[in-house]
């Protein structure tokens, strides 16, 4: 089975009302959708992760110029070759960063055409599946012009019990006094059950984060993400020692080198790739295996649309919980629940979610059908 094309679209759209998290305001929701056509007809997507600062024509750029050229008239069998080659071709380029995000879409709607050759969702080909349904937590809570806090923060928060979720995340970043008291209102209002946690979107150095995280020490955060900036692994290895709340980070950290740092220093808790931005199923399914062989958790990150959720779904079924045990932690999803113009649309709602857990796709590939009316709506290259 030859590879045909490589088509990129790049999709933006204003979301309903800005929001910000720590590190400025996002006024629109952008992706690209990687679309692969081989020679019987079948065609795989993928998705490269746009966080929704950066400009998405970064990566279209990448895919178009340099990875897609190569790759025509190679067999999608081959999709390991594929990403290696790909990865030398553009190291000169840079090791981590819009390199390794590009590649991830690519691969993604590689694997996605392999699982609808054969038959099989993703998760099948790449070892099985430990779970068939993943505990969600609704990720939310972006800041808002208009809106009050802690009050509207609690708001949402008990519609997201209400809904069933056990579990949610919190954007922080706003300064050390701001956050401390804001977590507090909200674990208050919540109770103990409910699993808490906390992005802060890189915004403060050590001295700062250590006051944050002692300070909240009652209120028994389940992890604190991405205090510090993905730069700073000494940082993180001395944070992880001061409190009994688990320590993550990981969405910018890219490909199994990176991780490989990271990992040997023990500098984190729990870990965090992202599918669509740290290197597809082919790398991060080696980045797990290093997590694994220090017996250390994954947890991925999951922000983008509908394509980026299929397959981060694929990804953690066949995630091995470490270690195996009779009641190992459970695996959780990232669920998104932030204003997104395109997420579940795009797939035609092929993810099932019920009393807070969603059901992995067990279709073909990825899972998931995606909605051409969709792209064609929201596309702008």
């Amino acid at each position: 089975m030859k590879i045909k094309s490589v088509v990129v679209h790049v999709l933006q759209a204003p979301v309903s009302k800005p929001y910000r998290s720590s590190q400025g305001w996002i006024k629109v929701r952008s992706t690209v959708i990687v679309e692969v056509e081989c020679d019987n007809g079948i065609i795989g997507f993928g998705e490269c992760l746009c966080h929704g600062q950066q400009p998405p024509q970064l990566a279209a750029a990448f895919v178009e110029h340099c990875y897609a050229p190569m790759i025509i008239g190679k067999d999608v069998f081959d999709v390991e070759v594929i990403w290696e080659e790909l990865y030398n071709i553009s190291r000169p380029y840079g090791q981590q960063g819009v390199a390794i995000n590009a590649l991830s879409g690519l691969d993604i709607a590689l694997w996605d055409a392999i699982g609808k050759e054969l038959g099989q969702p993703v998760c099948n080909l790449t070892g099985g599946k430990f779970r068939t349904k993943i505990k969600a937590y609704a990720t939310g809570f972006f800041r808002k012009e208009d809106e009050k806090y802690p009050e509207d923060s609690i708001t949402e928060a008990l519609g997201y019990v209400e809904k069933g979720f056990k579990g949610m995340k919190l954007k922080a970043g706003f300064g050390s006094k701001e956050d401390i008291e804001y977590i507090r209102a909200i674990r208050q209002a919540i109770g103990p059950d409910i699993m808490l946690m906390a992005d802060f979107n890189c915004a403060y150095n050590l001295s700062v984060a250590r006051r944050i995280v002692l300070e909240l020490e009652p209120e028994k955060i389940e992890f604190f993400e991405e205090l510090l900036p993905p730069e700073d692994i000494d940082g993180y290895v001395q944070l992880r020692n001061l409190t009994s709340a688990y320590i993550a980070a990981g969405e910018n950290i890219f490909g199994k080198i990176a991780f490989k740092e990271w990992v040997k220093a023990g500098a984190l808790d729990i870990y965090q790739p992202d599918l669509c931005s740290c290197g597809g199923f082919t790398e991060c399914k080696k980045i797990a295996a290093l997590a694994q062989a220090w017996n250390t958790m994954i947890i991925p990150h999951a922000w983008g649309s509908g394509v980026g959720l299929a397959a981060s779904l694929q990804y953690i079924a066949s995630l091995a919980p470490t270690p195996i045990s009779m009641h190992p932690l459970e695996m959780l999803l990232e669920f998104d629940q932030s204003s997104h113009p395109f997420r579940l649309d795009l797939i035609n709602d092929g993810v099932e979610y019920k009393d807070g857990y969603v059901s992995v796709p067990l279709a073909p590939g990825i899972g998931v059908e995606v909605n051409r009316d969709i792209i064609e709506k929201y596309q702008i290259n």
